[in-house]
This record gives structure tokens, C-alpha cells and sequence, in this order.
């Protein structure tokens, strides 16, 4: 039995003091791959080091939105360089955040499309991130969509209708630590959405699943989400991570 973590920051500086334990916890917990999305220029050296030092660790090109600023442009054609001069294994993360700051709402959404069209042109998956902004981020991926567009909407924490809006245009749930969560409200789309549109996530270092809740999330505990899901779906442990890590697989072959 072996899991893919489709979304761990593993390059983040909280796993500074502890990367290489962090890590073999990982494959001891049957971890199998990491993706690893990326959020700004500063992330990227740290990430494609760890690419290379555990090959099973894959590096993603994007910009977060809440990292989307006025130079946004100049950010996203640095990492269009970086895309043009060798493979990645998608784009992200991408995607609108209105929870912090709506400052740059407008630069969110032309930087989502520019990251899409990345996606279709490397015919890779992108990874949406969306905080407050599920309809808006629906709008522009209806509005891109030509056929070719798939990917996964991470850390997914909406209602059953937008779930379903989502695997519509092809894409995947990302579920994580919030599925674990008392008042998470995840029940009802994980009982109604089947396995085949489901991945595992962490998020590491954030929103670390329950009896881990509060503390920093990494790859080694997402057998307590699929553990959760398990439970929710009343299926086998096995049966989740057989079919998560096989949807995981081919969105990223």
C-alpha cells in the first residue's frame, strides 16, 4: 500500500531544521511521491534541490496568489523561462485568494490565465488554489477550458454542487487535513463525489489532520486523511490509497 502526496510546500523553511527526518518519515509512512507546488522566484532554488536529492519529490512551476503583486508579469515570465528550459510536472499553484487581500484581484485573475495557458501548452495539470473565490476561479477555468485543461482544485473544502462543478471541467479534488476536521464539512461531498475523482494532500506544513491538528502538517501523516476518507466513504484503507495514488499517477504521468 503506498500513497502519493499531491501538495506538500516541503521546501518551505519550517522543514529547515528536520528536511531529510521529515522525509524518511514520509517513505516509512508508505509515501511514495511528493508534488511539490511552488509559490514565488524565492521558492524555487530550495525546490529543485530537493527534486534532485529525492527524485521521488517532483517540482511544480507556478506563482501563488497570494503572492501576486504589480510586477506580476515580470515574476510570471521568469518562471516561463524556467518551463522552457526543462520539464516540470505542472503548473502551480495557481489560482484567486480573496480571504487576506483583494488589492490585486484583477492581476489574481490575469495571472490564473496566464498560468492556465501554461498548462495547455506544456499539456501539463495545474493546481488551483482557491480561498473565498471558488465561483470566480470556476469562471476563468469554464472560460479557458478547450478540452485539453485538467488539474486539481486543492485543500477543496466547498459544497457538493461545486465538487461536482469541478470534476465537470475535468479536474480533481485534493483532499487534506480538513476532511479530518470535527466541523470540516466534508461528509457530504466525499459521501457523494466518487474515489476515481479524488487525490491525497497534505499542504504541508499547514492544516495538519486530526490527532496531529495544531500542529506542523508534513507528508507522513496523510494516512490519517485517507484513513478518514475510509471511514466517511465506508470502504478500505487499501481501496483509498489503491485508487487516490492511481489517480494521482496518470493526472501527473
Amino acid at each position: 500500500m503506498t500513497y502519493i502526496d499531491s501538495h506538500a510546500h516541503v521546501f518551505s523553511p519550517e522543514f529547515a531544521q528536520d528536511r531529510e527526518e521529515m522525509l524518511l518519515r514520509a517513505q516509512e509512512a508508505h509515501v511514495a511521491e511528493v508534488y511539490m507546488p511552488n509559490i514565488d522566484l524565492a521558492s524555487i532554488d530550495t525546490m529543485l534541490q530537493i527534486e534532485q536529492q529525492h527524485p521521488w519529490c517532483h517540482a511544480l512551476m507556478g506563482l501563488h496568489p497570494c503572492h501576486v503583486f504589480q510586477d506580476y508579469r515580470q515574476v510570471l515570465e521568469e518562471m516561463e523561462q524556467w518551463l522552457e528550459k526543462r520539464p516540470f510536472k505542472g503548473v502551480g499553484e495557481a489560482g484567486l485568494d480573496y480571504y487576506w487581500d483583494k488589492t490585486f484581484v484583477q492581476e489574481q485573475k490575469e495571472a490564473l490565465r496566464i498560468q492556465c495557458g501554461w498548462a495547455k501548452k506544456y499539456q501539463i495539470p495545474i493546481i488551483l488554489h482557491t480561498r473565498d473565490a471558488f465561483l470566480d476561479t470556476l469562471e476563468i477555468i469554464r472560460e479557458q477550458q478547450e478540452g485539453s485543461l485538467r488539474g486539481i482544485f486543492h485543500c477543496f473544502s466547498g459544497t457538493v454542487e461545486e465538487a461536482q462543478a469541478a470534476v465537470d471541467q475535468n479536474f480533481l479534488l485534493g483532499i487534506g487535513g480538513v476532511s479530518t476536521f470535527k466541523n470540516g464539512g466534508l461528509e457530504p461531498v466525499l459521501g457523494a463525489i466518487d474515489l476515481k475523482h479524488i487525490v491525497l494532500e497534505t499542504d504541508s506544513p499547514y492544516l495538519a489532520p486530526v490527532p496531529k491538528r495544531g500542529k506542523r502538517n508534513e507528508p507522513s501523516y496523510l494516512p490519517y486523511v485517507a484513513q478518514r476518507i475510509a471511514e466517511i466513504k465506508s470502504v478500505t484503507l487499501d481501496e483509498v490509497a489503491a485508487v487516490t495514488t492511481d489517480n494521482a499517477k496518470r493526472l501527473f504521468s
